[in-house]
């Protein structure tokens, strides 16, 4: 797959995880549990704030370019 192309739907990609953590975020902040407890309130937003980078590090390395040794074994392994 051109890198172009990889970088293109890992972009779009993480603006849809974006956007949904967000909107679940948002709903799970009205629970009662978290938004009566100030305590909880910080350490939910602080969770929730940070917690999306997990699940977006691997659509970062996937678009990431690939360096040359790592192609020339995937081209050798195909030419076999």
């Amino acid at each position: 797959m051109p890198i172009r192309l990889r970088k293109f739907l890992g972009t779009i990609a993480l603006f849809i995880l974006v956007i949904v953590w967000a909107l679940v975020a948002m709903a799970l902040a009205q629970s009662p549990a978290i938004h009566d407890s100030t305590p909880a309130s910080i350490a939910y937003y602080v969770i929730a704030g940070i917690g999306w980078v997990l699940p977006a590090m691997p659509i970062v390395a996937w678009m990431s370019p690939r360096k040359k040794s790592d192609q020339n074994s995937e081209t050798e392994k195909s030419d076999v």
